[in-house]
C-alpha cells in the first residue's frame, strides 16, 4: 500500500516510516522540521519507495499533489506547559480538518494519533476505551492538548458517520525511544538522561509522586502497523501501551540516573511547584487496559522498561555534550 504520514521526521513517523518500507509499502512523508530532524529519515534517503515532502500542513495546499490508501496523521502540537494554548488549539484543529478533508476526498483511511491525556482526571484506572474523559477547568491552559485530541477524535468520528471515511484512532501512552525529542517535548525520560549522563540536577515538576506508564517505540509501531495491515482496526479506538508497568516520575528519574550511573549513584532531584509555570495541572496516573488492542489485533508488547530505557539511552548518548 501506499502509506501518507504527517510528522514523518519526528520520532514516531520516523520510527513507523522505516518499518513500513521493511515490510514492502511505500510512504510519502510530510514535515515542516519544526520539531523532527532530517537527521531521523537518513535511513530513507534512498530507498525508491519513499518520497520526502518538506511543508506544513496546517496549510491545506500541502496535499494537493499527494495520495495515499491511508494517511497516517500524527504531526500535531503538544502540551502547552511552556508555549501558549492557542497555538495547540489552532494547529492541531487546521492540520486535522486538512487531512480529513483530504481523506474524504480521496477515500483514504485516517489512522489519527491521539493520547492518553484525553482521560484527563478521570480517577478510575486502569483507562478503557470507553472510560469518560475528564478536563479541568478552562481557565487551565494544560488542557489545552486533550481537548484538542477530542475534538479531533469526535471530528473524525462525525466525518466517518456523514461521509463513510474509515479511520483509527489510537490513544498513545509515554512513547519513548530512538530518535525521540530530546528536550521535554519529548517526554520527561528525554531530560533525565541528559541530566544523568551530564550527573546534573533533574528537575521534577510537583512532588513526583504522579505516575505513568511508558511504551517503548517498537511496541507504538507494532501496533500502528497491525492498524494499517489490518481491517479489524477499521472504525475503532484503541489504548497503544506497552508491558511496562505503573512508575512514578520521581521513581522514574532515580531508575534512569542509576542505568546510565551505576547502581549506587546517588541522584540530584529537585522538586519544582507546578505554580512556578503558570496555572497548570497535572494527571495523577494514567494506566491503559488495553485488551481490545489485544483481541482485535492479536497485538502483545515486547519491551519491558528497563529493556526499553537501555536501548534509548544508548541511543541518546551520541547527543550528550559535555
Amino acid at each position: 500500500m501506499k502509506i501518507l504520514i504527517t510528522g514523518v521526521a519526528g520520532f514516531i513517523g520516523s520510527n513507523l516510516a522505516k518499518r513500513l518500507l521493511e515490510r514492502g509499502h511505500s510512504v510519502i512523508g510530510i514535515d515542516n522540521l519544526n520539531y523532527g530532524f532530517l537527521r531521523n529519515i537518513e535511513f530513507a534517503k534512498t530507498n525508491p519507495n519513499f518520497e520526502f515532502i518538506m511543508g506544513d500542513i496546517a496549510n491545506p495546499l500541502m496535499l494537493n499533489n499527494v495520495k495515499a490508501d491511508i494517511v497516517v496523521h500524527l504531526a500535531s502540537q503538544k502540551i502547552p506547559r511552556y508555549t501558549n494554548a492557542l497555538r495547540t488549539l489552532e494547529e492541531n484543529y487546521l492540520m486535522l480538518r486538512n487531512v480529513v478533508q483530504k481523506c474524504i476526498h480521496d477515500k483514504s483511511k485516517i489512522i489519527f494519533a491521539s493520547t492518553s491525556d484525553v482521560y484527563g482526571k478521570n480517577p478510575d484506572v486502569p483507562f478503557h476505551e470507553n472510560s469518560a474523559l475528564v478536563m479541568g477547568p478552562s481557565t487551565v491552559k494544560r488542557w489545552a492538548y486533550a481537548l484538542s485530541k477530542m475534538y479531533g477524535e469526535q471530528y473524525i468520528i462525525a466525518n466517518h458517520d456523514e461521509y463513510g471515511i474509515n479511520y483509527t484512532i489510537t490513544r498513545f501512552f509515554g512513547s519513548y525511544g530512538p530518535n525521540q525529542n530530546l528536550t521535554w517535548w519529548g517526554g520527561p525520560q528525554s531530560v533525565f538522561i541528559d541530566k544523568a549522563f551530564k550527573k546534573e540536577t533533574i528537575d521534577i515538576h510537583g512532588d513526583g509522586s504522579q505516575t505513568r506508564t511508558f511504551t517503548f517505540v517498537d511496541d507504538i509501531v507494532s501496533a500502528l502497523v497491525l492498524c494499517v495491515e489490518n481491517e479489524k482496526s477499521n472504525n475503532e479506538i484503541f489504548n497503544t501501551g506497552g508491558k511496562s508497568s505503573e512508575i512514578s516520575i520521581k521513581d522514574l528519574a532515580i531508575f534512569i540516573w542509576k542505568l546510565v550511573n551505576g547502581e549506587n549513584a546517588k541522584p540530584l532531584l529537585n522538586y519544582i511547584p507546578y505554580s512556578t509555570f503558570g496555572n497548570y495541572e497535572d494527571v495523577m496516573r494514567r494506566i491503559p487496559d488495553i485488551s481490545k488492542l489485544r483481541s482485535t489485533l492479536n497485538f502483545e508488547p515486547q519491551w519491558d522498561l528497563e529493556k526499553g530505557l537501555r536501548t534509548t539511552i544508548e541511543w541518546q548518548k551520541q547527543f550528550v555534550t559535555p
